[in-house]
């Protein structure tokens, strides 16, 4: 069986995958936000499952899809897919498990789309799990059961039950994790998050165990950060961990100009610590440009290469020679890093 799963960027979302994560610990994870990203996302799972049952028509897949309600069209369009693969011998079953209301009239029309407003996306995906996979019972402790409780309490605002106030730490521990980034590290991002919410378990059953998770949530983030063990200040930790993760894609995420290679990253923020620390540890590398969503960019160099006259001829930007900015008014927000490069790359054969 090959697993696919996607899910919300909110406690919600994360709270879903960390359930299913107990049956397929190996599975294939993904999060979206609405709008575009849910577009993009479904099409990146489906060119994954073309992609296996290309390979191997037997496989039995499961995509399951948790707290995003899909429109009419979405629906209509990804049940067309599914029903393709499957008209053709393939084995793929679609499930969506959801509470929000505005998915009504998919869930009237489509069988695989399960929604129920009283329970938090998290809360269905549990019992959907105990109900359907018998070992799933023996694989969550006492603590992960409550904490499940707390993100249903938190998710459908319960304020009068035992652990809501537990929940309300929890998703601030999820929406301010954001020291690593979820553009570009997508996997890594997610599992920080689900080490947070497993870390989170051993204070709910503690006296006033809410307010000791958001004492104990700074030192939660250090301690995953930590590559050798050695404390530091968030932000330097934070810095040594975006430099390890970007070491080990950097032939990914290379752009060149005029015989100089530049690292280029997308929605990073504060990044003159972790491009000045890469600059450092990789001195093939001569410059470093990250560019946010809205299309302003920050540019870094090590002495090789002047970005500042790179910036003014891409974007009549400026600066100065190590350190730079520019506003690139045509860029177009995106969810995908591949469309920065491509977008990136056009702009620098324009000045070449």
């Amino acid at each position: 069986m090959t697993f696919f799963h996607m899910s919300h960027t909110d406690l919600d979302g994360y709270g879903c995958q960390l359930i299913s994560k107990k049956i397929y610990p190996n599975g294939n994870f993904y999060n979206a936000n609405y709008g575009s990203e849910v577009k993009s996302t479904i099409n990146t799972i489906l060119a994954k499952i073309k992609e296996i049952v290309f390979l191997n028509k037997a496989e039995e897949i499961l995509f399951l899809i948790s707290d995003l309600n899909l429109t009419i069209d979405e629906s209509k369009n990804l049940n067309k897919s599914i029903q393709s693969f499957n008209d053709n011998g393939q084995n793929v079953k679609l499930q969506l498990l959801d509470h929000h209301a505005t998915g009504e009239p998919s869930a009237l029309k489509y069988d695989w789309y399960f929604l129920d407003n009283k329970r938090s996306a998290t809360k269905i995906v549990f019992d959907y799990f105990m109900e359907n996979y018998p070992e799933f019972d023996s694989l969550c402790s006492d603590d992960f059961k409550l904490l499940i409780e707390a993100i249903d309490d938190v998710d459908i605002w319960c304020e009068n039950d035992e652990y809501f106030e537990f929940g309300k730490v929890a998703m601030r521990l999820i929406s301010n994790a954001s020291e690593i980034n979820s553009t570009m590290f997508p996997d890594e991002n997610r599992n920080f998050r689900h080490f947070l919410l497993t870390e989170s378990t051993k204070f709910i059953t503690l006296n006033d165990g809410h307010i000791l998770l958001d004492d104990e949530m700074h030192n939660l983030k250090k301690a995953y950060l930590k590559l050798d063990g050695k404390n530091n200040t968030i932000d330097n930790l934070s810095a040594q961990y975006l430099v390890y993760l970007m070491k080990n894609k950097k032939d990914d995420l290379c752009v060149y100009y005029k015989g100089h290679k530049g690292l280029l990253t997308y929605n990073l923020f504060s990044i003159s610590i972790p491009a000045n620390t890469f600059l450092k540890e990789n001195t093939d590398f001569d410059f470093f440009v990250n560019i946010n969503k809205k299309g302003h960019s920050s540019f870094r160099a090590n002495g090789k290469v002047d970005v500042s006259l790179l910036a003014q001829k891409l974007a009549n930007g400026g600066g100065h020679p190590n350190a730079s900015g520019a506003y690139f008014d045509d860029f177009k927000e995106t969810a995908d890093y591949n469309n920065v490069k491509k977008y990136f790359n056009s702009k620098l054969a324009s000045i070449e």
